[in-house]
């Protein structure tokens, strides 16, 4: 298929900015819903619209206004289990030429798809796990050899891309959600903006972006770029990384009461999102999103296919990335089977009384907070440079405590995030490890002085990824502000 420059690769979320139906608001005298009830009526519109189906009831919306696309599914109803194939397009033809020009987007006609996730929803339906393809993959495109897997569309269309996802993940796909991503811009500015945070400065001029370190409030066309930019040290994986940032960060401005409260804000939010997704099969996608009453941010996960190798060349000279093809089937059957991926897998011969090792968590998945527990000036500042440089994600300034008499470094950690914390204290030598009443994991810098070690990018060729896939819910994902 045609990336031009490899650059412009398209958002992972959104819906058609241009030309999309408004529909007229509830009359006064309609009886009001409750506030439960309006949480949920908005949960289906703010995760199609990020790229996660998820929710309940839309107050405004119709059948109509979700379209129809044919990519060979064949399911009945919709209750059980659920595999989700969430396609994103890059549909130009109907932009004006000013507006490709403020998008950066280039004037190629026809649609193409560098997007697509993986949404399974639990048997109960009160469980979301996502897991976004990576669009260089290298894989098998039935009857066409090997591609990238984001040439599927290009060849076949839905029908072909839904195959190639089920042959290489395993699953059977029940149903197909295809959105145009550049409508993107006109759900984000409907919320009136996202939060985003980046540990890293992003320049680049080939999707307008300029962002110092730290967090950030964007509207639509700056969102946009945030989510397509590839200018960072791991190019694509990087992008998914804010992608699932920009999907938490929509879902956490689509549910606040800021917007449950505002009927305008609501009713333009839902319909900027419905009216340009298309369905396969149509057989009550609006029923599905009733069935899930209870679904909040924690109850999302994220979680990333394992891979091989990330700069591997193809033999046509392509850079690609590769599975690890039985890391990558053993997280998809644990999906399958509403189990949670980061689960290490019990080997049979180990004794019911030894626990199983955790899996050792990248820094590139770990973002946190460093705080100054002592009156030496600049601590926490050279501390927070050298975690940046051994990868990790520390998105705000350092802080200070309101304790100064901190001896020795503390790496607090709330529960269930013990793993990404020993990874933290692995490279502060002498750090305490400590579960606290804390939101994220906090790095307390003590008079010890620590110097951060050095680790080897994750990304290095020889790199074998943990076979247990780490994940992130929602809630985690969420900067603050």
């Amino acid at each position: 298929m045609h990336d031009p420059g490899d650059d412009d690769a398209g958002v992972h979320v959104g819906g058609d900015a241009y030309g999309g139906v408004r529909l007229t608001p509830a009359r006064a005298r309609r009886p009001l819903k409750s506030a439960r009830a309006r949480r949920r009526n908005v949960i289906i519109a703010g995760l199609l619209s990020t790229g996660v189906l998820v929710g309940t009831g839309v107050v405004w919306a119709t059948p109509r206004q979700i379209g129809t696309v044919d990519a060979g599914v064949t399911r009945t109803g919709s209750s059980g289990a659920e595999n989700i194939l969430l396609v994103g397009v890059d549909k130009r033809d109907d932009l004006t030429r000013q507006q490709q020009n403020l998008l950066k987007l280039g004037r190629e006609s026809g649609q193409r798809t560098d997007t697509m996730m993986v949404i399974h929803l639990s048997e109960d339906h009160k469980k979301i796990t996502v897991v976004s393809l990576p669009r260089d993959t290298w894989t098998t495109i039935p009857g066409k050899g090997e591609h990238k897997i984001n040439s599927a569309y290009q060849y076949g269309g839905p029908k072909l891309t839904l195959q190639t996802v089920e042959q290489a993940t395993g699953l059977k796909i029940n149903r197909y959600i295809e959105v145009n991503v550049l409508g993107f811009i006109d759900v984000v500015d409907s919320l009136g903006g996202v939060t985003v945070c980046t540990p890293v400065p992003i320049n680049d001029p080939k999707t307008g972006l300029n962002l110092t370190a730290g967090t950030h409030q964007l509207l639509g066309a700056q969102a946009l770029g945030y989510a397509r930019t590839r200018a960072t040290l791991r190019s694509d994986l990087d992008r998914i990384g804010r992608q699932q940032q920009v999907i938490s960060a929509l879902l956490d401005r689509a549910l606040s009461a800021e917007t449950l409260a505002n009927p305008g804000k609501l009713a333009s939010f839902v319909n900027s999102t419905l009216s340009t997704i298309k369905v396969d099969p149509d057989d009550g996608l609006i029923g599905l999103a009733q069935q899930l009453r209870d679904v909040s941010l924690d109850d999302v996960k994220f979680a990333d296919v394992p891979l091989s190798k990330v700069n591997f060349t193809s033999p046509t000279g392509e850079s690609a990335v590769l599975w690890d093809k039985q890391a990558a089937r053993d997280m998809f059957a644990k999906i399958n089977a509403d189990q949670d991926p980061a689960k290490p897998t019990p080997t049979a011969s180990a004794s019911p009384s030894v626990k199983p090792t955790q899996a050792a968590v990248p820094p590139e998945r770990i973002t946190l907070e460093v705080l100054n527990g002592t009156l030496i000036t600049g601590l926490g500042a050279r501390t927070k440079a050298g975690l940046v440089a051994a990868g990790f994600k520390v998105p705000d300034e350092p802080g200070n405590t309101k304790r100064k008499d901190y001896k020795k470094t503390v790496v607090r950690h709330p529960a269930g995030q013990e793993a990404a914390a020993r990874a933290v204290a692995a490279v502060i030598p002498g750090a305490d490890v400590r579960e606290a009443d804390v939101e994220g994991i906090e790095v307390i810098v003590g008079s010890d002085q620590p110097k951060v070690k050095k680790t080897k990018p994750s990304a290095a060729p020889s790199a074998k990824p943990s076979v247990t896939p780490t994940t992130k819910t929602a809630m985690q994902n969420i900067c603050k502000k």
